[in-house]
């Protein structure tokens, strides 16, 4: 297997995409292209061997974080972004993982791979912990604008996801909505509650709020991108904070017994709430594994990033996504 690696991208590259590249190629034993400018990477690579895990493509251009995406990708076709996308279209790589822009990222993917024939648009999945398990959210920010039609896309997609990657049999699918009434939302959800419920090949259990979502009620939370990705990064910041002031007010206590399996217990949670654990997200609905990370991605969540689109080569995610969305095609 081999993943190409937009060296590039993200705040901290090229020194902690490389790191990242090189925490995987040892743990996992996967061959990685990294994809951006020979020199800079070259530098970050002396000194380590992986065993010829590790490869360079050259890129002699960058999509900068603050470009606007569609107009970048279409400018700068030897780009780090463009050309990572370009080894999995023809074949080269099994999946392009990027922690740069996140539009270029999608552009990039939509326009290289193209998208599975019956998908109208493809979807973020970002994974989000819970108290029960993992959860996806799907879509966490591609699409604002969505129909009835695309969120059924959405839950089917996401459901194979948490399917097929996550390991969970039959996903519990749940439409985000301001009650669970089946009455309840506006014409989007309302219309999509409908064509859920009749679907056959989904796991649907109804409408969902969003503050039950932490509980582990769903393990597939279905919304357009604009929802999602409020959510998201809400959870983000709720997450951290609380961490931040529960550790504040241990700091307060003068506890020395115990102190040690406090600070254990305080590590853990910090591991299961930060996003770098589970490094990326993918791009559901586009003709290959496409995986986006977090823009202050360092190595570690790079590193998981890789992990995530290992797991979706080995998991045959994008042949189930192709099988269900000529499905989708056929009924019209």
């Amino acid at each position: 297997m081999q993943i190409a690696l937009e060296a590039m991208g993200g705040d901290y590259a090229p020194r902690e995409t490389v790191a990242g590249a090189l925490l995987a190629a040892k743990e996992y034993r996967v061959k990685i292209v990294l994809v951006g400018n020979q020199k800079a990477i070259e530098k970050e690579l002396q000194g380590n061997d992986v065993g010829g895990l590790i490869s360079i493509k050259p890129a002699a251009e960058v999509i900068k974080m603050a470009e606007h995406p569609v107009a970048a990708v279409r400018r700068k076709r030897h780009s780090s972004i463009v050309l990572g996308n370009q080894l999995v279209k023809e074949g080269r790589a099994d999946a392009v993982v990027s922690v740069g822009n996140t539009g270029a990222a999608m552009a990039a993917s939509l326009f290289g791979l193209g998208r599975v024939k019956g998908i109208d648009r493809p979807a973020i999945g970002a994974i989000i912990p819970t108290a029960k398990g993992l959860m996806v959210l799907v879509d966490a920010g591609a699409n604002v604008d969505c129909k009835p039609r695309q969120l059924q896309q959405f839950a089917m997609m996401g459901a194979l996801y948490a399917q097929k990657v996550l390991n969970i049999a039959n996903p519990r699918v749940g439409l985000i909505n301001v009650g669970v009434e089946e009455n309840k939302g506006n014409e989007l959800t309302q219309a999509t509650y409908s064509m859920l419920k009749n679907s056959k090949r989904i796991n649907f259990i109804g409408n969902v709020e969003s503050r039950t979502l932490p509980g582990g009620n769903v393990d597939v939370a279905v919304c357009d991108g604009f929802t999602g990705n409020v959510i998201l990064k809400t959870a983000e910041g709720i997450a951290m904070s609380l961490f931040d002031l529960f550790k504040q007010q241990l700091a307060s206590l003068e506890v020395e017994a115990g102190s040690q399996r406090i600070n254990k217990l305080l590590a853990e949670l910090k591991q299961r709430v930060d996003y770098a654990e589970y490094g990326g997200a993918p791009l559901l609905g586009v003709n290959g594994v496409s995986i986006i990370g977090h823009g202050s991605s360092k190595a570690r969540a790079v590193k998981n990033a890789i992990r995530i689109a290992k797991e979706s080569v080995q998991s045959g995610l994008i042949t189930a996504i192709k099988e269900q969305g000529t499905r989708n095609e056929a009924k019209g």
